[in-house]
């Protein structure tokens, strides 16, 4: 039996065709999400909903081409942003995405609108998140007239290929909203009343990988996961015992726990099928080693007169020669801020006539990246990490950089896998498919099904 994991990001939509049996991808369709809607708002961010839903529907058409034996469909996606549907399950609104920032205007005098929800519900919404902009649109009463419900865009996508017209959504995607209740895993009424927000127009909860309906010819569509939680589910083989690092524009370090808790800079989310993922997230990572490439490329074209092809080779070159012992550069690299400091800023320190050089700054951006996610590991608690006995690295700026694999598995002392297949998010949405399907008892066994994890080194 085949499933197919369908993953809807903000710049791309990615589908894989995946074997029950032994986890292997066997196909990966990728397309260009071009939903973009121009705005004359600068604060204003927003997509086709009904532009990514047939895109997505293209991919998954590819997928299934000449495979009979389709046993579920997954899907996964951004996040936050929300999507305003009629009665038929039919858009009435753009998507408002995560990056969208009609919260963050001004409601009372100098009072932002999230602010004003922060202060009427107690909760902390970002501006982007699914209930401050809903608030946005209850305060200043744009929400569409035809709106039945409001949803992430992957339980928007979900439905429709499940033929539903009310849109259903799991813990993970519920929580991504805002004002939900991450002990109870449920909305907050109380929260809701005090914001003026009406509960019928949120989408029906269903558990996580929970079979939402059916396509057109029978196959079995699974509800919507977050796709922070189905990156996890589809690069880890334990998700008791492994800790999943992700180097992307910013870098993120998650692992599992069974039971609820709150930490200091710590993200707690719903995880399929019970249990929490504790999630820290760094703004910058992969975005400060661009910056430094962007350093290098503008000296080169400045005192060369040309632009430099492949940076990113001769940095990665110069990283896998380490500079001698007491030369290395101190480089904090909070560059683009932190999400409870949005102005804070990076340094470089300890520099002198010996160290100021390229292979030192390299070296010196490198242990920086890996130092704001050794600080957030530190955050976790005792009793998550005792369990860990593997790091698990994903995304392009570990995939591409053998240096920093190895030093994350110094400087976290765990022996370093990385996913055979770059799609985690997708293969993910395919296992919550399985899982859905009768395929696998649980995700926990979704998960250790697969067999698509290798050592860092490019050994099985």
């Amino acid at each position: 039996m085949k499933l197919i994991g369908l993953d809807i990001g903000t710049t791309s939509v990615c589908g894989v065709l995946m074997d029950a049996e032994t986890g292997q991808v066997a196909r990966t369709v990728s397309r260009p999400n071009r939903s973009g809607l121009e705005s004359p708002r600068d604060w204003e961010f927003i997509q086709d909903a009904a532009a990514i839903l047939r895109t997505v529907e293209d991919v998954a058409r590819e997928l299934r081409e000449g495979e009979p034996d389709i046993g579920g469909i997954g899907v996964t996606g951004q996040m936050h942003g929300i999507v305003y549907v009629d009665e038929r399950g039919i858009p009435v609104s753009p998507l408002y995405t995560w990056q969208d920032q009609r919260g963050d205007l001004l409601a009372d005098g100098d009072v932002s609108y999230v602010e004003r929800l922060r202060r009427l519900t107690g909760y902390s919404v970002a501006t982007g998140y699914g209930m401050a902009t809903h608030y946005y649109h209850v305060a200043t009463g744009t929400v569409p007239a035809e709106a039945a419900s409001f949803c992430t865009i992957p339980d928007f996508v979900a439905a429709r290929l499940a033929g539903r017209s009310k849109p259903a959504t799991d813990p993970t995607n519920a929580a991504s909203l805002g004002l939900y209740r991450l002990d109870a895993l449920a909305f907050d009424a109380e929260a809701l009343a005090k914001a003026g927000i009406d509960p019928a127009l949120l989408p029906e909860p269903v558990r996580s990988g929970a079979v939402i309906g059916a396509t057109r010819d029978g196959i079995p569509v699974a509800c919507a996961i977050g796709d922070n939680q189905a990156s996890f589910l589809g690069s880890v083989g334990d998700i008791r015992k492994s800790l999943l690092v992700n180097v992307g524009t910013g870098s993120q370090i998650s692992a599992y726990t069974e039971e609820y808790g709150q930490w200091e800079e710590i993200d707690t989310r719903p995880f399929p099928g019970g249990g929490y993922l504790l999630v820290g997230a760094s703004l910058s990572g992969g975005k400060s080693y661009a910056l430094l490439e962007r350093f290098f490329r503008e000296t080169g074209a400045l005192f060369a007169g040309a632009e430099q092809a492949e940076l990113y080779e001769i940095m990665n070159r110069l990283a896998e020669e380490p500079p001698a012992d007491g030369t290395e550069l101190t480089v904090r690299t909070r560059f683009f801020g932190t999400r409870a400091d949005p102005r804070a800023l990076g340094a470089i320190e300890n520099i002198g006539p010996a160290n100021f050089t390229p292979r030192h700054l390299v070296h010196g951006f490198l242990e920086g990246m890996i130092a704001e996610l050794r600080r957030y590991y530190d955050a976790f608690p005792a009793k998550v990490k005792e369990w860990l006995d593997t790091i698990v690295a994903s995304g392009n700026g570990v995939r591409r950089n053998r240096a920093l694999c190895r030093r994350l598995e110094r400087s976290f002392g765990y022996p370093l896998e990385v996913p055979a297949f770059p799609e985690e998010a997708a293969c993910g949405a395919a296992l919550s498919a399985g899982v859905g399907c009768g395929a696998y008892p649980d995700f926990g066994r979704a998960g250790a099904k697969k067999m698509n994890l290798r050592r860092s080194d490019g050994s099985d």
